[in-house]
């Protein structure tokens, strides 16, 4: 078949913008990591005088690298829109966030959910261990506050297969959407994180804050991602841009570390009640273009999340800035030297 002049320079067009995308994409890497690693090497006395404020900054810090990662998603044109609890009124209060994996996209995806909330971690699958030790020494002296876990362990097209075997060997429900979750991190995370206390429901104004000055685990956060016709999107788009403006649904659904169960075998049925609860979402959400309303109610709200422009321009300046304030730095430095 013959291609038109209009759709050769449409191709020509996506190439260009491609390129010029990733050009952007490794210049902004190649100037806000090392900046970001120089900024934590030159604030080394204050973790030693204090520690609270140090890690303080870090945090932010890495915030603004998460807002470098949303932006190149968000001036493409894929958008959030959020369903389900909101999520803000935890952001301050530690959360573990249970989410379902599709693709390499999703960790962008989160990123740019989490401009709003709080700032956390991604874990995947790591060795159970390492994962406790880590927490132990790192996580709460550090005063995160949000983990993210992929308790599928793996993408869903890798997994699909096996999980579907299981769950039939098992006579546990067969799954499309979703996979079967692994219980090995949560139950470390839970473990490690949650201290004995009581913790209430996430509404109630002054009560709720008195609460996230509490220490431990307080909340699981439920996460699905849906993309439209069930498409995700990976990597590659979010930075080369060349797939059409693409809008990304996540639900978020709110409970009290309280009902999560320490038993294995209970907290086990717990994920897996979850996830197929995820699986009826998803299918909802393929069949009509929208999540179920809440139990009780008769419709679904949603937000669509908003990034400001002003502010990534700003993070992006500053990055860019920071890039040749070091790079005149160690040029002076090499000079007075050689």
């Amino acid at each position: 078949m013959a291609v038109t002049l209009e759709q050769a320079q449409r191709v020509g067009y996506t190439c260009l913008k491609a390129l010029l995308r990733f050009a952007f994409m490794v210049a902004n890497n190649l100037v806000a990591i090392p900046s970001y690693v120089l900024y934590l090497i030159v604030l080394q006395p204050l973790r030693i005088l204090d520690s609270k404020s140090f890690w303080y900054i870090e945090g932010v810090l890495f915030k603004w690298l998460l807002a470098m990662v949303a932006s190149w998603g968000w001036w493409a044109g894929y958008t959030v829109v959020e369903w389900g609890d909101d999520v803000k009124a935890v952001s301050e209060d530690e959360a573990m966030v249970l989410v379902n994996h599709q693709a390499t996209g999703d960790v962008c995806t989160l990123m740019m959910c989490l401009q709003d909330k709080g700032t956390g971690r991604t874990h995947r699958d790591q060795q159970l261990v390492l994962l406790k030790d880590h927490l132990e020494k790192y996580y709460r002296s550090r005063n995160r506050k949000w983990i993210v876990l992929f308790p599928e362990g793996g993408f869903l097209r890798k997994r699909r297969e096996t999980s579907q075997a299981f769950a039939k060997k098992n006579n546990l429900p067969f799954l499309k959407h979703v996979t079967l979750p692994r219980l090995g991190a949560t139950q470390v995370i839970l473990k490690t994180l949650v201290a004995p206390q009581e913790n209430g429901a996430p509404s109630g104004g002054d009560a709720v804050r008195k609460e996230s000055k509490s220490k431990g685990l307080q909340w699981v956060i439920d996460t699905t991602i849906a993309y439209p016709k069930a498409e995700p999107i990976d990597i590659q788009t979010w930075i080369l841009g060349y797939r059409q403006p693409t809008v990304t649904h996540v639900h978020y659904r709110i409970f009290p570390v309280k009902d999560v169960p320490a038993e294995p075998e209970a907290l086990t049925n717990w994920l897996y009640q979850r996830f197929i609860e995820k699986e009826d979402l998803l299918t909802h959400f393929y069949e009509t273009g929208a999540f179920p309303p809440p139990q009780g109610q008769t419709k679904a709200i949603s937000r669509e999340m908003t990034l400001s422009n002003l502010w990534l321009v700003a993070i992006q300046s500053f990055a860019f800035l920071s890039g040749g304030m070091w790079y005149c730095f160690f040029q002076y430095l090499y000079h007075c030297l050689f």
